[in-house]
């Protein structure tokens, strides 16, 4: 169960950190009317508007993955910690009193006798 744990904060951190480098990477809106005039990116690895439709996929699905890890961290945290205590503590423990009657000591002692109240014991 903690390696499902471990491998699902993994998860959830590899793909917040691959949310917010391809958030930097996209272009804002303001971006698309330098590329009208000539500037724009046509030579670029992705075309000219090739880079805007595979990165806002990319991020989609990086969300997706986010929202999925997230999902399965709180499944894990809401179900209750299994002990993973040593053996001693699943043995049975033995009861004081039958361990008391196995020793036989006096159920009773003699009782002393107590004087009148007020008065002091010599």
């Amino acid at each position: 169960m903690n390696s499902l744990l471990a491998i699902a904060i993994a998860i959830q951190v590899l793909s917040a950190l691959l949310i917010i480098g391809l958030v930097l990477l996209q272009h804002g809106k303001g971006a698309d009317m330098g590329a009208a005039f000539g500037s724009g990116a046509s030579g670029s690895l992705f075309g000219a508007s090739g880079s805007s439709n595979f990165l806002s996929k990319l991020t989609g699905i990086a969300a997706a993955v986010f929202f999925i890890s997230t999902l399965a961290l709180s499944f894990f945290g809401s179900r209750p910690a299994v002990s993973s205590g040593g053996v001693m503590e699943q043995a049975p423990v033995n009861s004081p009193q039958s361990q008391s009657e196995s020793v036989t000591a006096p159920t009773s002692l003699p009782a002393k006798p107590v004087g009148q109240a007020g008065e002091i014991p010599k």
